[in-house]
């Protein structure tokens, strides 16, 4: 008997016990389906993640005054802050950066009868060419007005739509608090990063926040961009050197600044998610190993019911290699038709959770191929045991079972 007419045979014994089949296949559906689910939404979390960082700006290191205790996830000790001089020592000492001074204040921005409250970045145009930041309409400050510190104002998106609704803002005059100021440009949309609404925003000259709102000279961040990618780790060492001599920290002293590396957190993000990825991959994985026992028990079952058949295949001179490959070959399609569906479900699971989420929708073909294939070997694995045992049945007791 050839293993195509052996082949036929298994298929025809399952058609005869398609529910059954069908319910033995269900636990390897529901184990392929998590797997392929769960990790599509590990690497969907972190392509999302890793976007949203790189949004704010390639190669971006972001120096604040202060330090946070316990690891960082403590309160922040607070220091004294920037000067403008301290930017201008970074740009002329650091080789191959762009620097942003920036200080921030909250406000409400009132035109004609809507307002809205929302936050006022004082800073200058390297900040958008620092965090890739683009005009929809409109222009950025001219270098008289940075240095005088105009009372000119670009919008983001979200302020534009709760103020100005479906007005043209450019040429308008703004009120925030007690100041105001003309709108030169409005930016393109970034949508939220880490949580936070990129769009809700007024940036204006870094002297005209400095004297119309705050009140004072102080800096409260420096955008640092590196020109030259994978020199991150050395921009960040030269920068902290630089603010340890111009803040007179004395060797061995602790920072009253920090320099946090963008391209650091994502890393440490990517990591993490990956790990629970893995840890929901491992978890789901389980479920395969229950599916693959119960192909094992009905199996068993199987072949306790057919025991007469297979006595009768033996007594006409099948082989027992014959009747083991039968029953592997039904063991295999049953476990490939569960890894089949499992990966359909999945992938259109998958789908439907990023979009429902709003992640990005990642498809690894690879994870697809590696999941049927585990679910095929599972069919391999415990269906040898029922198969074996088939195969040793003594045709003359299989004869005499009723």
């Amino acid at each position: 008997m050839t293993f195509w007419d052996t082949f036929l045979m298994a298929l025809r014994a399952i058609a005869r016990n398609t529910i059954r089949s069908v319910l033995t296949a269900l636990g390897i559906v529901i184990g392929v389906a998590s797997v392929i689910a769960m990790v599509h939404l590990g690497q969907a979390a972190t392509l999302n993640v890793t976007q949203q960082i790189a949004a704010m700006g390639s190669n971006l290191l972001i120096v604040s005054p202060g330090v946070r205790r316990f690891g960082g996830g403590g309160p922040r000790v607070s220091a004294k802050p920037f000067e403008l001089a301290d930017a201008q020592a970074i740009a002329r000492d650091v080789p191959d950066i762009l620097v942003a001074p920036a200080t921030t204040s909250r406000a409400t921005a009132v035109f004609g009868n809507a307002n809205y409250t929302t936050t006022i970045t004082g800073t200058t145009n390297n900040f958008l060419e620092i965090r890739d930041w683009h005009l929809q309409s409109g222009r950025l400050f001219e270098d008289r007005e940075t240095a005088s510190g105009a009372a000119v104002c670009i919008l983001g998106k979200t302020l534009v739509d709760n103020v100005y609704f479906q007005q043209d803002p450019l040429g308008t005059q703004l009120r925030l608090g007690a100041s105001s100021c003309q709108v030169i440009g409005v930016l393109a949309s970034k949508g939220s990063s880490m949580g936070n609404d990129q769009d809700d925003v007024v940036l204006m000259p870094l002297k005209a926040v400095q004297r119309r709102l705050a009140g004072n000279q102080d800096i409260s961040t420096l955008y640092v961009s590196a020109l030259v990618d994978g020199t991150t780790a050395d921009t960040q060492a030269a920068i902290e050197a630089l603010l340890r001599e111009r803040r007179r920290i004395r060797d061995g002293a602790e920072d009253d600044f920090n320099v946090r590396d963008m391209q650091e957190i994502a890393q440490t993000l990517e990591a993490t998610t990956g790990t629970l990825t893995a840890l929901l991959g491992a978890i789901a994985a389980v479920s395969l190993l229950v599916g693959g026992i119960g192909i094992m028990n009905i199996m068993l079952v199987s072949v306790t019911e057919r025991t007469r058949e297979i006595g009768i295949r033996l007594a006409i001179g099948a082989l027992a290699k014959d009747v083991l490959i039968q029953f592997l070959v039904e063991a295999i399609v049953i476990a490939s038709l569960g890894g089949l569906l499992g990966v359909t479900f999945g992938v259109l699971g998958t789908w439907g959770l990023t979009a429902f989420m709003k992640l990005p929708f990642v498809l690894d073909v690879q994870m697809l191929l590696i999941a049927f294939g585990f679910a095929a070997g599972i069919g391999v694995i415990f269906g040898y045991v029922p198969a074996r045992k088939a195969a040793r049945l003594n045709p003359i007791d299989s004869l005499r079972h009723e």
